[in-house]
C-alpha cells in the first residue's frame, strides 16, 4: 500500500469488479490490492463477498478471472473421467490445451468431504506452465493424489469434434478412463 487514499467498500468492490471485467488475463490479489491501495487480504473479502451476489468470478493459479459468456462463439462442454499418477499431469493437460480445450477445472470424490472441485482454466501450454509452477513453488498437492490419480475435468471448445479429438488422445494415452 502507498501513501495514497483507499478506495474503500462497495466503490472499491465496484473498481474491483470493473477491472476483472475489462481484463483479458486473470489479475492477482495482489495487483487488485495495489490498484486499490488496501492489502490483499482485503481483496480476498471483497472478491468472497462478490461471489456471494453472485458475480462470476473465480480464482484459478494465475489469479481472478471474471466468466465472461461470449454469445458470438457457441462453446461445447463435457466431462471427462481421467486416472494418471502425478508425473503424467503436465502430459495430460497438454495433450488437451494442443487439441484447443480450454480445462475448466478438476474434480474428485473425496471420502469426507464429497466432491470438491478446483479451477484449473488452461487453454494452452504456457497456462499449463504457470499452472504447474504454482503448484511447484506453493508445494500444493494435487487433487487426484486424494483419489489415486483418479479425476474429472470440465472441458469446452467451440465444436464436439475438438472434444471428441482431444478425448481420443487421452484414450491412445492410458488416460481416460472408460465406463
Amino acid at each position: 500500500m502507498t501513501d495514497q487514499k483507499k478506495i474503500l467498500g462497495e466503490d472499491r468492490r465496484s473498481l474491483i469488479l470493473q477491472l476483472l471485467k475489462d481484463s483479458l488475463a486473470p489479475l492477482t490479489g495482489s495487483e487488485l490490492a495495489a490498484r486499490t491501495n488496501v492489502s490483499r487480504q482485503v481483496i480476498v473479502g471483497d472478491i468472497t463477498l462478490l461471489k456471494a451476489k453472485n458475480e462470476p468470478i473465480i480464482a484459478t493459479s494465475q489469479g481472478y478471472m471474471y466468466l465472461k459468456q461470449n454469445t458470438s462463439m457457441p462453446l461445447f462442454e463435457r466431462t471427462i473421467a481421467s486416472k494418471h499418477t502425478p508425473k503424467d499431469t503436465e502430459k495430460e493437460l497438454n495433450l488437451l490445451v494442443d487439441h484447443g480445450v480450454l480445462v475448466k477445472d478438476v474434480k474428485i470424490e473425496h471420502a469426507v468431504y464429497g466432491d470438491l472441485t478446483a479451477s484449473i482454466m488452461v487453454s494452452n501450454r504456457q497456462e499449463v506452465k504457470q499452472f504447474l509452477n504454482k503448484l511447484q513453488t506453493t508445494n500444493a498437492a494435487l487433487l487426484s493424489e486424494l483419489t489415486g490419480g483418479i479425476h474429472l475435468h470440465t472441458i469446452s471448445a467451440s465444436s464436439e469434434k475438438i472434444l471428441d479429438k482431444a478425448e481420443e488422445a487421452l484414450k491412445s494415452e492410458g488416460f481416460l478412463m472408460e465406463s
